[in-house]
């Protein structure tokens, strides 16, 4: 069985970047890009959708299980599974704080709040 876990190089690029852009496919067969923040916790890196679950790519990204990450002009394919426990949640969003908190307060407490945190996937290695 493969590693659920993206590589520690991987990890570190992710954690260092502020925004990546999410790549997931619509219907007609383009494809959507959205700029998405980041976070590592615990050796795993989660991504959140600030419009809860009414955007687009987060729907699309449920529906497929994956999607493609752009990030310093490479392209991660990546897998994501949904994050219920409440305890990670939490470390989660103490993370969007750390990183993001002072750069952009009001942004960054929509990312915590309690809907949007109900949207957290766990990015894993692609297929």
């Amino acid at each position: 069985m493969a590693d659920p876990t993206l590589d520690p190089a991987t990890l570190d690029l992710l954690d260092r970047s502020v925004e990546v852009d999410v790549l997931t496919p619509r219907r007609d067969g383009s494809m959507s890009r959205r700029p998405i923040w980041v976070v590592v916790v615990d050796g795993d890196a989660y991504v959140r959708s600030y419009r809860g679950e009414q955007g687009a790519w987060y729907r699309r990204a449920r529906r497929d299980g994956r999607a493609a990450v752009a990030v310093e002009g490479r392209t991660l394919e990546v897998t994501l599974e949904p994050e219920g426990d409440a305890a990670v949640n939490e470390r989660v969003s103490e993370a969007f704080r750390a990183k993001y908190g002072e750069r952009s307060p009001g942004p960054t407490e929509t990312m915590v709040n309690a809907e949007v945190s109900r949207t957290t996937l766990r990015l894993g290695p692609g297929a």
